[in-house]
């Protein structure tokens, strides 16, 4: 469910397209997520929302700088979509962004995972050396110029805006460090 959802969003992925890509039969569907379709999506993006918040002590934990890691960690996200023919990276701000009023119970998921996201981070900045208010603002920051520069590059076709929202919070960063 999530790489559709990745590839074409959440209204354009019918519970038949989900079976046949799970080679699984629709009552196996129906007996494991009874309230179908809605059900499903919401363990795919819980599901992909703790694999991707994995990615942020792989990505910055090999450099020591903090600035050095945002710069690292966006040049790899932008290295990866760029590599994926302008793939949607991110399936939970993709949905949110697309349910928020249409299904509240899976905006309610999304900002479940996004919850996460910000304390995981905030916990993980703050183990880095930040005080607290800035770890979570910088993991806001970057949640947000991330999610907004995959829109961004996927629309223009280009790895620019990662890039640049990555030199942009380097710098943010450094100054948080120092405070």
């Amino acid at each position: 469910m999530a790489e559709l959802m990745r590839h074409q969003g959440y209204s354009a992925t019918s519970v038949k397209q989900l079976t046949a890509a799970a080679s699984a039969p629709m009552g196996s569907l129906y007996h494991h997520f009874p309230e179908g379709k809605v059900q499903v999506a919401a363990a795919a993006l819980r599901d992909s929302g703790a694999a991707y918040i994995e990615l942020l002590p792989l990505l910055m934990d090999p450099h020591a700088d903090l600035a050095a890691a945002v710069t690292g960690a966006f040049d790899a996200a932008a290295d990866r979509i760029e590599e994926t023919g302008w793939l949607n990276m991110c399936p939970v701000g993709t949905i949110a962004g697309e349910i928020a009023e249409s299904e509240p119970d899976l905006r309610a998921v999304a900002a479940e995972v996004m919850t996460l996201w910000i304390e995981r981070g905030t916990t993980y900045f703050i183990a880095r050396g930040l005080a607290p208010d800035a770890a979570r603002e910088l993991t806001l920051a970057l949640l947000s110029a991330l999610e907004g520069a995959f829109i961004l590059s996927r629309t223009l076709r280009t790895a620019e805006p990662v890039r640049a929202a990555g030199r942009a919070l380097a710098a943010r960063a450094a100054a948080l460090a120092v405070t």
